[in-house]
């Protein structure tokens, strides 16, 4: 790496040699990522071109995944001794911590069995709540108040369309804002342990719920945009946005929620494909009439009692709410009426997950605070 300006030894034309990366270092994210991808590619793994920081590995017996995020990491394999070998060619390229089956990653708390995986963010909603005091006169607690709703709403779809309309108000907030967060806050008190159930049964077929409200914004004039995929019965993706434009009709304004639906679908089409190790796929059709005629999406009404996208567009009745909250998997692990839902594990426990015998295993193990123990420049 280069020189600071203040560092004065050595010639003008010496470098520093970077022993471990450092956070907040200007070149340390760079040369860490550059160092781990080309370490994973010439250990055999491929990377993703619908998600960069994946990486698969298929042998003749196993496939694994690899999941980076910085320095955390996530490993997946149906093979546990593809998983042991990867760990051991990372401990001797890089110095890792692994804490064993994934149970926490970055907020997120994970509970498998057999039915499933369990994703919830119970300690960091009770963090938020315990964070969030009295309202203040300075704008900037309003601001990291949403700014950590908004990371919440990532296992926590019944929010999303909440926490999207209170973000359009970070520049110059209200009383009246801060009022309406704090009962965002009131309600995730009752169900702070709620979170999504991604079944191990699910088919891989997709499937979306596409709504729009139309002229939703009083200020500006512009519809809100709700989507939600399934993969089988599991949800995968959602999305409460307001539109870009003024549409000028509530015919466009539907076009426009399905175009960002069918954008989505396309995505996630090349990511599986990309999982499946195919070659061919398509990013460049994002028109939803060029999706329908090549067969790839098909369309269907949807009476307003089964409007699931309607949670991400418009504020619903309470039993409207749960109905649509639970045909999406949206569970609370820790509520009585769960009823063991996932009672071979706990996200606090570290007891061994006995999965089904008619289901494969799938092995998932974290690997944290990995360091560059050596790099030239």
């Amino acid at each position: 790496m280069k020189k600071p300006p203040s560092y004065t030894k050595g010639g003008p034309l010496h470098v520093c040699k970077l022993v471990k990366s450092l956070y907040g270092h200007k070149q340390a994210s760079r040369q860490w990522y550059s160092k781990f991808s080309s370490s994973l590619i010439a250990f055999g793994f491929h990377q993703s071109k619908a998600d960069y920081s994946r990486f698969a590995k298929a042998d003749v017996n196993s496939f694994t995944a690899l999941l980076v995020y910085v320095d955390d990491i996530i490993v997946a394999s149906n093979c546990s001794t593809s998983i042991a070998s990867l760990k051991a060619f990372l401990h001797n390229q890089f110095k890792i911590k692994d804490p064993g089956c994934l149970r926490y990653f970055l907020g997120l708390e994970v509970a498998s069995s057999s039915k499933g995986i369990h994703l919830s963010q119970r300690k960091y909603t009770l963090d938020i709540l315990s964070d969030s005091g009295m309202p203040l006169p300075d704008p900037s607690s309003y601001r990291r108040l949403i700014g950590c709703l908004l990371y919440l709403a990532i296992t926590r779809p019944d929010i999303s369309y909440a926490v999207q309309l209170l973000s359009q108000f970070m520049d110059h907030p209200t009383d009246s804002h801060l009022s309406a967060a704090h009962k965002v806050l009131r309600y995730l008190k009752n169900d702070h342990g709620q979170g999504i159930l991604l079944s191990s049964s699910s088919q891989l077929q997709l499937g979306a719920y596409c709504d729009s409200d139309s002229a939703s914004c009083l200020d500006t004039r512009r519809s809100t945009t709700g989507f939600c995929v399934f993969l089988g019965r599991s949800l995968v993706s959602w999305k409460s946005k307001k539109q870009s434009v003024v549409s000028r009709s509530s015919a466009e304004v539907e076009y426009r929620s399905m175009t960002s639906t069918c954008s989505e679908l396309t995505w996630i089409r090349f990511l599986l494909r990309d999982l499946q190790r195919t070659k061919h796929s398509e990013l460049d059709c994002h028109l939803v009439r060029d999706k329908i005629q090549e067969g790839s999406i098909i369309t269907s009404h949807i009476a307003s009692q089964s409007q699931m996208a309607d949670i991400f567009t418009k504020a619903l009745p309470t039993y409207l709410l749960h109905l649509h909250l639970s045909k999406m998997g949206i569970v609370n692990l820790y509520s009585p009426s769960c009823r063991g839902l996932l009672h071979n594990t706990h996200p606090a426990h570290g007891q061994p997950i006995q999965a089904d015998q008619n289901t494969t295993p799938v092995h998932i193990t974290s690997c944290s605070d990995a360091s560059l123990k050596d790099e030239k420049v």
